[in-house]
């Protein structure tokens, strides 16, 4: 943070966001960091009025030079709802650019389970915060949950030097968590864990409600009507009249930090109702019992009550969506339907598109049409499209291009998305002629996906040099797949000099991955010596990579020794410790275990922390489980869980079935979500049907069914054969017990 504060005291826009869970020291850290700019006369300004991402919306293309823009918790500016947060993003991009308004400090504060959904970037799927993305990338600073041993002994300086509050903190702080010990996160804890039986009732409404999608301000009619499960018979049968205010009060009397576990929010005078803002009181819960209750009730589903009271007194569509999908994901499918529905009722597109893929499942399509219908008179395009591939189903084909050209004048972003669409339906039909038509359409508009399907329709019919000129003109817009493609065209048809020519000017150009196909297309003609020749070539250039195919070459012919040269080559060119991770695989599978064996540990000493996990399954397979577990922990340690129940499968087949189910609940705790789902489904493959509902329901309450609405824009009828869709076809009510239908 000092070089941070460094950059921008000598006149250059910096921005920097602490991420760590709630307690940590984010906001302090960010408060010591600008005071070295207030001799030099920065101003600070921190937007919350009449909400903080309206504030900060309306008034940051004024903010001047020489200015600490705050965003504390920035969850509220980045994730506003109704496109208000990229809106944000785009605006601070912008002010860290802008020379004339140079220089701004711009920190901010997250829990990490926020900036992992703000930049989750998943292959083959668009981000739902591009903007976002972009102004996170290279600006998150993790702040650690916990002091290690180098920060404990500089903490034990300044405490000896006589500050009592840190001693104190020292000495009683478990597990290194001085700043929470010292922010009254253990006196939250015990005022939870002694409340009385109402008052815990309620944190635990609020607690649920935080972690499955509900916003900060949770209302006192949904609280009061969500607690009533929470309590057993003889608790609820003993309450008071006045029982509810009585416990508001005792929860919001403050412990150290001026922290209550459940306080009263107000909404100020000069605040515009932002639509999730609710017409009675509301309360909010702490955010150190909040990250609490995210852990330690990750296991438990709510009860009943929970999900009634989310239905009548939630009216903010998106908060229903999450709720819903929060049900949903437990394979409680009444109460998803039920949230959907009401927020259907409060004119939300998504929801109505959720409703429709549960229509469909459950082979409505009518049900599902007129959904669809009123996502597309909101001028949604998705809808339309869907509603279009239905129509080219049933055979309308007229319909059909007239709703896809309707959602492209909708949406700019479909462009003629709709037409390739259609053209793949009509292949699945075998009419190529009329494929051909729509995407020859797309073609003409520029779709550069048109392009590809009508280049490989007319390759399969046998038109080459038509093929050949939409792959050109692909290309003409950038496009890499095409240049690709083109490749292998030219390659197959035999023409080795035009082929060769392209990927050496790609190669050339920086990409030598279409060299290294060329060669591979090569090598699969059965020329592996002019493959061998491109690749010799392409690494005397110093293309490193070029060794790999090499090896690969070398492996498929046969040649394992000369591939171990080359892979051992790799390996030692650099960071390509994977490449020995590699090799022992393939040892590994031809039962070379002890040369596997070594190549690995080579691999994880050379810093592939991915060889650990082999190494770990062939101590299994050897019979030193001690050893076995010992490697799986060091490569959970790297961020991954697979290890553990990897072994957990290996136990499980070899009959240990106790070992194998303590395996998989450890993963399951370390965060490897759906480990007693995928066990579930191994004991339902071995008979083992008791169990297989033990651990599927278990899964469920987790969060963790492996339900899908896999239908989106697909326009068929077909229920995704789930595992817990056969248990349970019907869903699970909140308490475990089966649904009936409904």
């Amino acid at each position: 943070m000092a070089r941070i504060t460094m950059i921008a005291a000598g006149g250059h826009s910096e921005m920097a966001v602490l991420v760590g869970a709630s307690s940590t020291g984010k906001t302090r850290a960010c408060w010591e960091a600008v005071q070295p700019l207030i001799p030099l006369g920065w101003r600070l300004w921190h937007p919350f009025d009449p909400t903080h991402a309206e504030a900060a919306l309306a008034d940051l293309n004024r903010v001047a030079p020489h200015t600490v823009v705050w965003l504390n918790e920035a969850q509220h500016y980045l994730g506003a709802p109704a496109g208000l947060g990229e809106r944000i993003a785009a605006a601070l991009r912008s002010l860290l650019t802008e020379p004339a308004r140079s220089p701004v400090l711009i920190l901010g504060t997250l829990w990490p389970e926020y900036a992992a959904v703000y930049t989750l970037n998943k292959t083959g799927q668009q981000s739902n915060y591009p903007q976002v993305r972009e102004l996170l990338a290279g600006r998150l600073i993790a702040v650690p949950d916990a002091f290690d041993a180098a920060a404990i002994g500089v903490a034990k300086a300044v405490a000896a030097a006589g500050d009592q509050q840190l001693t104190h903190a020292l000495e009683h702080a478990l597990n290194g968590q001085v700043t929470q010990l010292m922010a009254g996160g253990p006196e939250l804890l015990h005022r939870y864990h002694t409340a009385s039986p109402p008052g815990r009732a309620l944190l635990n409404a609020a607690m649920d409600g935080r972690r499955l999608g509900a916003g900060l301000h949770l209302p006192i009619t949904f609280l009061e009507q969500a607690a009533e499960d929470y309590l057993t018979d003889d608790e609820y049968d003993a309450l008071d009249d006045d029982w509810l205010q009585s416990a508001l009060d005792q929860l919001a009397t403050t412990v150290h930090g001026n922290l209550a576990p459940l306080r009263r929010t107000r909404f100020r005078s000069t605040r515009r109702n932002t639509g999730a803002q609710q017409a009675g009181p509301t309360y909010r819960l702490a955010d150190y019992l909040e990250q609490y209750g995210r852990q330690e009730r990750k296991p438990l589903c709510p009860p009943t009550s929970f999900w009634k009271a989310a239905r009548d007194e939630f009216t903010d569509p998106e908060t229903l969506d999450h709720l819903a999908w929060a049900a949903f994901s437990r394979h409680r499918i009444y109460w998803a339907y039920e949230l959907w529905q009401k927020a259907v009722e409060a004119g939300s597109v998504t929801a109505m598109h959720r409703l429709a893929e549960l229509r469909m499942q459950a082979d409505e399509p009518e049900a599902a049409e007129n959904l669809l219908q009123q996502a597309a008179d909101a001028g949604d395009a998705h809808a339309l499209l869907w509603i279009s591939e239905m129509r080219e189903r049933s055979g309308d084909h007229e319909e059909a291009e007239r709703l896809a050209q309707q959602a492209a004048d909708v949406s700019d972003t479909f462009g003629t998305y709709g037409y390739v669409r259609l053209a793949g339906i009509r292949m699945e039909a075998g009419d190529r002629e009329g494929a051909r038509d729509l995407l020859k359409t797309a073609v003409d508009a520029g779709d550069v996906e048109a392009m590809h399907r009508l280049a490989e329709l007319e390759q399969a019919s046998g038109n080459r040099e038509s093929a050949e000129m939409l792959l050109r003109q692909a290309m003409g817009i950038d496009d890499g797949e095409a240049l690709l493609q083109l490749v292998t065209l030219l390659e197959e048809a035999g023409d080795h000099a035009e082929a060769e020519r392209l990927a050496r000017q790609a190669a050339h150009d920086g990409a030598p991955y279409y060299l290294h196909r060329l060669a591979e297309l090569r090598a699969e003609a059965g020329n592996r010596e002019a493959a061998e020749e491109l690749l010799q070539q392409s690494l005397a250039a110093g293309d490193v990579d070029a060794l790999d195919v090499l090896a690969q070459l070398a492996e498929e012919a046969g040649d394992h020794e000369g591939a171990e040269v080359l892979w051992r080559r790799l390996a030692a060119s650099g960071p390509f410790a994977g490449a020995l991770t590699h090799l022992g695989e393939i040892r590994a599978k031809r039962g070379e275990y002890e040369e596997a064996e070594a190549l690995f540990r080579d691999a994880a000493a050379a810093g592939d922390q991915g060889a650990l996990y082999f190494l770990a399954e062939l101590r299994e397979q050897a019979g030193d489980r001690v050893e076995a577990e010992r490697l799986a922990q060091l490569y959970d340690a790297g961020g991954s869980v697979r290890a553990l129940f990897r072994l957990a499968q290996l136990r499980e087949k070899a009959g240990d079935r106790a070992e194998a189910e303590r395996l998989a609940r450890e993963a399951a705790d370390r965060g490897a979500s759906g480990a007693l789902y995928r066990l579930a489904q191994l004991r339902e493959k071995a008979g083992y049907r008791a169990d297989a509902e033990r651990f599927a329901r278990e899964a469920a309450d987790a969060g963790d069914a492996d339900n899908w609405l896999r239908l989106r824009s697909s326009g068929q009828n077909e229920r995704p054969d789930t595992f817990l869709g056969r248990l349970w076809p019907h869903g699970l009510d909140p308490d475990g017990t089966p649904s009936a239908p409904w």
